[in-house]
C-alpha cells in the first residue's frame, strides 16, 4: 500500500516539475526596453537622441565695430570708469556716446565707441575732431580790391561752442603733485606711474590745470581716487587718498588742493600718481620739472 502511494507521489513531483520547466522554457531573455520617439510620416522612427536646433546668439552691442580705430572691445573686469582712464576720456561721455541706460552693466565683448562721434583717430592715435568747413559768402556786385579785381570773403564756419573753447593738446605743463619722496618709479608693467612718500593727511595738488572727470573708489587696486582731464591728449590720476576735496565734472587750478594723502587699497600711506598721454601710461618723470 505505501509503495504504490509512494510511487504515485512521486509521479505527482515529477509531473510538477516537468511543468515548471516547461514554463521557464518560454520565459526567454528580453530585449531591453527601448524609448522610441514619434514617427514621421515615413514611418521612420525619431528618437529622443536628436539635438533641438540651437538658435544662433546675439550679436553683442556694437560688434559691428569691434577692430575699428575709435571703438573698445570690453574684456573681463572692465568698468567704465577703467575704461575711461584706459582711453583717456570722461565715462559720463562714454555712457552718452553709447546710449547706455545703466552704466554699471557692460558685456565682456560689447563693443563701445570711446571717441566723440564724428571724430576720428590717426595712425598715432591721436583723435581729431570735424572741423567745419569754410563758408564763402559772395561780395555784393561792386566791391573790389584795391587793384579793381572783384573779391570773394571768406568766412570760417563757426564751430560748436564746446570746440571752441577746447584747451590744446600740447603738454600742460605739469608740477609735483606732492614733495614726498620717490617710492617707486615708472614700470610699464608693474607700476603705471610713480609712488610718492607722504603722512596721512599731506596735501594732494592738481599737477596742472583741469576738470575732474571721476572722484570716488569705485576701481579696484587704487582706493579713493580722482582723474583729471587736462585737455584731449592729457589725463593725470592720484590714488590711495584719505579724503577727496573736489568733485566730478569740477574745475581745477595747477596747484591747488585736491585731497588728502592716505593709504586706501594700498599697504602704506602715499601717492599713486600717474600721467595718462590719449590713454596709455606714460613715465610722469618725462613731463615733470626737475627736482
Amino acid at each position: 500500500m505505501w509503495g504504490w502511494q509512494g510511487r504515485g507521489a512521486l509521479g505527482s513531483a515529477v509531473v510538477l516539475a516537468l511543468l515548471l520547466a516547461g514554463c521557464a522554457s518560454k520565459t526567454t531573455n528580453r530585449a531591453p526596453v527601448e524609448e522610441r520617439g514619434a514617427q514621421t510620416s515615413t514611418g521612420e522612427a525619431v528618437t529622443s537622441s536628436a539635438a533641438a536646433p540651437v538658435a544662433p546668439a546675439k550679436p553683442l552691442p556694437g560688434a559691428e565695430n569691434a577692430g575699428k580705430p575709435g571703438y573698445y572691445t570690453v574684456k573681463p573686469g572692465d568698468t567704465l570708469i577703467r575704461i575711461g582712464l584706459e582711453t583717456g576720456q570722461n565715462w559720463r561721455d562714454l555712457v552718452r556716446w553709447n546710449n547706455l541706460d545703466n552704466p554699471n552693466l557692460i558685456e565682456v565683448g560689447q563693443v563701445l565707441r570711446v571717441v566723440p562721434p564724428g571724430a576720428t583717430v590717426t595712425e598715432s592715435g591721436a583723435v581729431t575732431r570735424p572741423v567745419g568747413a569754410a563758408v564763402v559768402t559772395p561780395v555784393p556786385a561792386g566791391s573790389t580790391r584795391a587793384n579793381g579785381t572783384a573779391t570773394a570773403t571768406v568766412t570760417p564756419a563757426p564751430a560748436p561752442a564746446p570746440a571752441a573753447a577746447a584747451p590744446s593738446d600740447d603738454d600742460p605743463g605739469f608740477m609735483w603733485p606732492t614733495s614726498g619722496a620717490l617710492l617707486a618709479g615708472f614700470d610699464e608693467a608693474k607700476n603705471k606711474g610713480l609712488d610718492l612718500a607722504g603722512k596721512a593727511g599731506d596735501p594732494v595738488l592738481a599737477a596742472a590745470d583741469g576738470r575732474v572727470v571721476y572722484a570716488g573708489a569705485g576701481l579696484r587696486g587704487y582706493g579713493n581716487l580722482i582723474i583729471l582731464k587736462h585737455n584731449n591728449t592729457f589725463l593725470t590720476a592720484y590714488a590711495h587718498n584719505q579724503l577727496l576735496l573736489v568733485k566730478e565734472d569740477q574745475a581745477v587750478r595747477k596747484g591747488q588742493k585736491i585731497a588728502e594723502m592716505g593709504n586706501s587699497d594700498a599697504d602704506r600711506v602715499k601717492l599713486h600718481f600717474e600721467i595718462r598721454r590719449q590713454g596709455k601710461p606714460v613715465d610722469p618723470t618725462r613731463y615733470l620739472p626737475a627736482r
